[in-house]
């Protein structure tokens, strides 16, 4: 199939599309994660193309994932912070968006104080699991967007979720359906995408949510996480740890554009930004990082 790419302003050549591989054994890169020596970095020598987005942002996570490593801020802790982020990020909206937890009734006064106050920016939005009885808040809120929890590799699907790569998908698809038939942006989180098989359950997943996102005429973003820090960018690494593979792999195999790219980052190896960084320079728009890097385990990127 031959598709014309604006951004370059040529015509590309696209000719395989990624099916799912539902295996019967989770693919775990005993070789690259083993239990006895360090993680190891592979090398297959291909390089992928720097390709920056026309306009890159920053998104907040401080009141989500830099709360589960500190003490939970107050109410007005949060809305002073939140005043300050606002004017950090300028009128532009540098900070973009910042998101929120919901499940207690002091992260929805937060939510629901901070979106009184009428800023541009950061806009609120929040993060859900992938299932029904979270989507309620959101539509109790009405919140415009909302990140999904949707685990990519095999670690949490076969392991903590005790699902087959089939059954994770429909089930992570059942729950975006309902955000777009409520008219909310789904924003799904690939957890653990530097240790999930790319190409036979994460660029097939991506693909479908690229068709949903142009069947409903809602964007459909996807943020690509590195849950454990083992994110790298050495040129001619290889997946599932090499940043610029990832998201040139998201833009290119699954058309995900790079303003629906967003980038999450932990610090475990100390490259979180670095890595940041790196997934600006191959097409991701949008970099989540949390106020003073404070997050889960090792923090996120430093906003």
């Amino acid at each position: 199939m031959i598709e014309f790419n604006k951004n370059k302003n040529v015509l590309q050549e696209k000719t395989y599309e990624y099916e799912l591989q539902d295996v019967a054994e989770p693919q775990l890169f005993r070789d690259m994660f083993e239990y006895t020596g360090v993680p190891k970095v592979i090398f297959n020598f291909r390089n992928v193309p720097m390709n920056p987005p026309s306009e890159i942002w920053i998104t907040d996570t401080t009141f989500r994932d830099g709360q589960q490593s500190t003490s939970p801020f107050t109410v007005k802790q949060i809305v002073d912070l939140f005043k300050l982020m606002s004017r950090l990020g300028g009128p532009k909206g540098l900070i973009r968006q910042s998101e929120f937890f919901l499940y207690s009734e002091k992260d929805r006064k937060a939510a629901e104080a901070c979106m009184e106050l009428g800023l541009e920016f950061p806009e609120v939005t929040s993060w859900i699991r992938a299932n029904k009885k979270d989507f309620e808040l959101i539509k109790q809120m009405n919140i415009r967007e909302t990140g999904v929890l949707v685990s990519c590799s095999d670690y949490h699907i076969f392991k903590k979720m005790n699902l087959t790569r089939r059954q994770a998908l429909d089930k992570y698809l059942g729950i975006v359906k309902d955000a777009l038939d409520a008219g909310v942006r789904p924003r799904c989180h690939f957890e653990d995408i530097t240790r999930a098989d790319f190409y036979g359950f994460v660029v097939p997943f991506a693909s479908e949510l690229m068709r949903l996102s142009k069947e409903s005429g809602i964007p459909i973003k996807i943020r690509a996480c590195d849950t454990m820090g083992f994110g790298v960018t050495y040129p001619g690494s290889a997946l599932p740890r090499s940043v610029q593979g990832i998201i040139y792999g998201l833009n290119y195999y699954s058309g995900v554009p790079s303003e629906l790219l967003e980038w999450h980052g932990h610090n475990d190896f100390y490259k979180v930004v670095t890595n940041a960084t790196t997934a600006w320079l191959y097409g991701c728009a949008a970099i989540n990082c949390s106020l003073l890097g404070i997050g889960a385990r090792t923090g996120n990127c430093p906003l």
